[in-house]
């Protein structure tokens, strides 16, 4: 057994206070003494132990997408990943040709089945796209959009092994209320994104299952006092728990404020959206066969499109923290039990109790990571 010996830890329930957490596999103790023989784990005086994070929505990094289709691919982004505290992901698709699609589905089926216990946890899958509408599609390639197809969605889940835990789509194209209802009876996240909805459109959304807003802001209808889209309907409805990328990019402080100010506190998540160039030097990258060109922190397609991030989970909860002004706890709920709650593994992830997998980071007062632990393994360490 391990343990964090008298150190400052947010503990699930409680806040931060100071105590020491035994663990194995799982958290077996939280108290002001240890258990004896535990091999203490020495932690700087200005450490702070928190939940490991959850990214439901990252493409990748180290140089690897989750759409390169391999296993090694997907080890790089689990290993770069773990130097910014997180423990969980989604490996998370575009829009794409089937085929490659399909090859993507198949390696997480793989990865997953071969249990690696090194780098961040494989949750499962993010589909992002191909159901998608056209006119937002962002940074995805235009010749592989296509409408909500059930047949086809159920080809690529049982390609991954029913590893598919969120779907992104838009609302207002033909068959989607179709999709959405499927997707929620077999417990699967509907994300509203890359997409025109209007009000009505959200609103039925909403009532035939759809929980998420993907990358909200970002690729979808704005605000406007006459039509209020997907990014008014999104603050307005309560049930919708709203994705962000706090990269102060691709959404203003201001409009992160206004986010924060609207949402209830369980229904704001962090997410990076990171492309292959995140934890690599600035230059020339790739993400769906289309050049991007990194540079000071942005990721852009050749004509100005934002293509992803190279954004840091640390680095987004210092942000909400330092420039939105949200309290230091809600900003780590944003990155640790929100979304382990959408993905409906909250019961074992998200926040540190007794029980619960012993999935941590440990930051110092800059935000830099100092260790991450995943089931008890430590899998970085500065």
């Amino acid at each position: 057994m391990k343990c964090f010996k008298n150190v400052t830890v947010y503990v699930g329930g409680e806040g931060v206070k100071k105590c020491t957490v035994c663990f194995d596999e799982k958290i077996e103790k939280i108290s002001r003494c240890g258990v004896k023989g535990a091999e203490e784990i020495e932690l700087p005086e200005d450490a702070i132990v928190l939940p490991g994070f959850v990214d439901e929505h990252i493409h990748g990094a180290g140089g690897s997408d989750g759409m390169d289709g391999t296993v090694e691919d997907i080890a790089i982004i689990a290993k770069t990943i773990a130097a910014e505290g997180t423990t969980s992901f989604l490996v998370t698709t575009m829009t794409q040709s089937p085929e490659n699609i399909t090859k993507a589905m198949q390696a997480v089926k793989a990865y997953r089945e071969a249990d690696s216990e090194e780098g961040a946890r494989v949750v499962g899958v993010h589909l992002e796209g191909p159901f998608i509408a056209a006119a937002h599609k962002g940074a995805q390639p235009l010749e592989y959009v296509k409408a909500p197809d059930i047949e086809v969605f159920d080809s690529y889940n049982a390609a991954s092994g029913n590893a598919i835990r969120i779907v992104t789509l838009a609302p207002e194209v033909e068959g989607a209320e179709a999709f959405i209802r499927h997707l929620t009876e077999n417990g699967i996240v509907s994300s509203i994104g890359h997409t025109g909805a209007k009000y009505p459109d959200i609103e039925k959304a909403v009532a035939c299952g759809a929980s998420n807003v993907t990358h909200t802001y970002n690729a979808q209808s704005a605000l406007h006092h006459r039509e209020i889209g997907t990014v008014g309907s999104a603050m307005l409805l309560d049930d919708l728990n709203c994705e962000l990328i706090a990269d102060t990019i691709h959404v203003s402080v201001p409009a992160m404020r206004l986010l924060v100010k609207n949402k209830p506190l369980d229904k704001l998540t962090l997410i990076t959206d990171a492309m292959r160039a995140k934890g690599i030097p600035d230059g020339v990258s790739e993400l769906g066969g289309q050049v991007v060109y990194v540079k000071n922190g942005e990721a852009r397609l050749e004509d100005g499109t934002l293509a992803g991030s190279v954004l840091r989970m640390n680095r987004a909860v210092q942000n909400m923290v330092e420039k939105v002004g949200v309290p230091f706890t809600q900003a780590v709920d944003y990155a640790t039990i929100n979304p382990a709650k959408t993905l409906k593994i909250d019961r074992e992830a998200g926040s540190i109790e007794v029980g619960k997998r012993a999935d941590f980071t440990v930051l110092n007062a800059n935000y830099d990571v100092l260790m991450t632990v995943r089931g008890g393994k430590v899998i970085y360490k500065a």
